[in-house]
């Protein structure tokens, strides 16, 4: 049986792409070149499905919440706190698992970010 090897893309609409994919080259340091290419380290992803009523992802109109890896999750929530992120208060610790904390980016999509265990 064929199989998937790894996520090839994560594709999103904006009401201004290019002002979009600044804030997060800006803010989370995702350096894509022209054609949006970025190579990520070796690291787990995690394909997860969610009830349709949870809260989780903010807002209930966002039906898909992108997870990005950090190595340091306070120093990257100060930065992006730094730049005028609106970034969550809390965060998650889970045991084995990592620790968790979230950002909104410009056009109202909450992000995760992973530092893993």
């Amino acid at each position: 049986m064929e199989r998937v090897l790894g996520i090839g893309g994560h594709f999103m609409r904006a009401a201004d792409p290019a002002a979009l994919a600044a804030w997060y080259r800006d803010g989370l340091g995702l350096d894509t070149d022209q054609y949006g290419l970025w190579t990520q380290e070796a690291g787990p992803t995690v394909y997860a499905a969610f009830e349709a009523e949870t809260d989780y992802f903010g807002s209930r109109e966002q039906q898909v919440m992108i997870n990005f890896r950090v190595r340091d999750l306070d120093a990257m929530l100060a930065q992006l706190r730094a730049k005028g992120a609106d970034v969550a208060e809390e965060t998650q610790d889970m045991d084995g698992v990592g620790r968790f904390g979230w950002v909104t980016d410009p056009e109202g999509n909450r992000i995760e970010l992973w530092q893993p265990a």
